[in-house]
């Protein structure tokens, strides 16, 4: 209804061009909004006021106008002009009951569209360093990024979810080294472990897989391993001594020796990854290895396209990218003195091969505290012939954990942390994956324990999830009470109180809310929608009986309440959350 109104609008504007009441170089946006007070109709437009000043004329005359030229149909009962200028629209009873049989009809496709036109988007997400299991704030990115990868879907875009395994990087080889020497300790080394070694319990089940395996295949003497090696912290240099413990590891062990471990670890952690994800309800297309980007060569080929462009030079040694004459504040070094390509280097020949596989747009979802490489990547694309602009990069804040009023401190390195698996087991699921995605991804997010946990209407979740269970139960009842409701066909017109006539008109903003929360890449809007439906059935609920003697109000009744039932477990759907019959 909101897109024909518009047109509706459009039309009206036309024929005042053609009629040479308004100018004809207006470029109107037309804007359509639910109507915030019932007596003021169920739509309204801000059109007349934003179009009054380059008109020449007064909003309210300029709305009259407009009024005057709408073509009359039949699903609108009414229009008025109202305050300084706004349009209301009054939409026929008949014509808003209809949305009820739609939904029956479309049941799961409800909401559906096609505004996407198949156009391929990729969506990549998490991409925690596999230093480690997930934890609560990767968890957080994993769930706003599959609710906004089924959102596209929904609406009809080619989606494409990735996950860049980080599994080339000196976090990698910190965690490598950091197994070798447990599994040193299980040998019966005594070891002075480095203070900034990964020190998680999984560490030692890696490394005790490790001496499992093979013995004391790769174990050295401890005195031969430190020697030579940095101090480490506080009398030292934490830094610097367990890049001296790296070098070392690779030295003793060899290229094959250490390899081993380092697949060993990776693949270990790659795994424990890939399913709590999948534990979790957020599955992936494709698993993009940062390691494969050298072994194919790719990162020597964005290199040299940058190069054959003109936005590469030489100083002290090194290759630095012109990234200053694309937007961004200095330059950047791609290649060390040494030869060794840098991290950035991975970035740009990663974000190479994303558009050369034929993404129209590609979404990242990057944890807050990767604000800086924004710049730097757009750049990059830029200098190599794309359009920056079809990469969009979304920031999700940290997620704080607290219970019982405290906050739970964390940390990765120390192995001090709540992990992904732990907070499912706790709340549940549903109730994760619903939390995460209430706030805005750029919103700090205070994740409260106590209440996930409750069974109560001040649960969000639960609120919501037991609307859905009440309509089921309802229909038990009929069951129980050999009620043979027909809902095909029921004589929706019976539906004239307000708290029905409330839900009606919000079971209709569905489809755009959906819309809305896929186009503007915000997830949460969707469970704005749930929980403000939600609210309206359960005052419904509580305020009159469904199942009453009156054959026809009882049928039209149940018909709504249906409807309720479907749309809410399709919006649930979408973000990874189940529908519960029964709580």
């Amino acid at each position: 209804m909101k897109q024909t109104i518009i047109d509706l609008i459009a039309q009206a504007l036309r024929e005042l061009e053609q009629a040479s009441q308004i100018p004809s170089d207006l470029n109107a946006n037309i804007q359509v909004t639910p109507a915030r007070d019932p007596g003021q109709g169920d739509f309204a437009s801000n059109i007349a006021l934003m179009l009054a000043k380059p008109a020449g004329t007064s909003p309210r005359a300029l709305a009259e106008l407009i009024a005057a030229k709408l073509p009359a149909i039949d699903t609108i009962a009414k229009v008025e002009v109202a305050g300084p200028g706004f349009i209301n629209f009054f939409i026929d009873s008949a014509a808003s009951h209809a949305i009820i049989n739609r939904i029956l009809e479309q049941g799961d496709d409800f909401g559906r569209s096609i505004i996407g036109q198949g156009n391929r988007i990729q969506v990549e997400f998490v991409s925690a360093n596999p230093t480690g299991p997930l934890h609560v704030g990767h968890g957080r990115g994993a769930a706003i990024g599959a609710t906004l990868g089924n959102l596209l879907n929904f609406v009809g875009y080619e989606v494409q979810k990735e996950y860049y395994v980080n599994d080339a990087g000196r976090q990698m080889h910190i965690l490598a080294a950091s197994v070798w020497l447990r599994y040193l300790e299980l040998c019966g080394e005594t070891i002075s472990f480095p203070s900034n070694g990964y020190q998680g319990d999984y560490v030692w089940d890696i490394a005790a897989t490790l001496h499992r395996e093979n013995d004391t295949r790769y174990q050295k003497p401890v005195l031969e391993v430190f020697a030579d090696v940095t101090e480490d912290a506080p009398a030292g240099d934490k830094e610097k001594h367990i890049d001296d413990l790296i070098e070392k590891t690779q030295a003793l062990l060899g290229e094959t020796g250490y390899r081993v471990i380092f697949d060993l670890a990776l693949m270990t952690l790659v795994d424990v990854i890939r399913n709590d994800l999948h534990a979790f309800g957020v599955d992936f297309d494709r698993w993009f290895s940062e390691r494969s980007l050298s072994d194919d060569g790719l990162i020597d080929q964005a290199i040299q396209r940058l190069k054959d462009n003109g936005n590469v030079y030489q100083q002290d040694g090194a290759e630095w990218f012109r990234s200053t004459d694309f937007g961004d504040e200095k330059d950047r070094v791609v290649r060390r003195e040494n030869g060794q390509t840098t991290y950035f280097a991975s970035d740009i020949a990663y974000h190479m091969n994303k558009f050369e596989r034929g993404f129209d747009k590609v979404i990242n979802i990057w944890g807050a505290d990767h604000h800086g490489y924004i710049a730097r990547v757009k750049a990059s694309l830029s200098a190599l012939g794309y359009d920056a602009d079809n990469l969009e990069i979304q920031l999700v804040q940290f997620a704080n954990l607290f219970e019982h009023g405290q906050k739970i401190s964390m940390s990765t390195r120390s192995g001090e942390f709540v992990t992904l698996r732990q907070l499912r087991e706790d709340v549940g699921q549903d109730a994760a994956r619903f939390f995460y995605v209430m706030r805005k991804a750029e919103q700090h997010m205070d994740f409260d324990l106590d209440l996930a946990r409750e069974q109560s209407s001040d649960n969000p979740v639960y609120y919501v999830q037991y609307a859905h269970a009440r309509i089921c139960s309802v229909w038990r009842q009929c069951a129980d009470k050999g009620i043979d409701a027909t809902i095909q066909d029921a004589p929706l017109a019976r539906l004239v109180n307000a708290h029905e006539q409330a839900l009606v008109k919000h079971l209709g903003l569905f489809p755009e809310r959906v819309e809305a929360a896929a186009l503007r890449r915000e997830p949460h809007l969707v469970v704005n929608y749930l929980r403000e439906l939600a609210n309206h059935f359960h005052s419904w609920y509580n305020a009159h009986q469904f199942i009453v003697d009156d054959v026809e109000l009882r049928n039209a009744r149940l018909a709504l309440a249906s409807s309720v039932r479907q749309v809410l477990s399709n919006g649930l759907g979408l973000m990874g959350v189940s529908a519960p019959e029964t709580m």
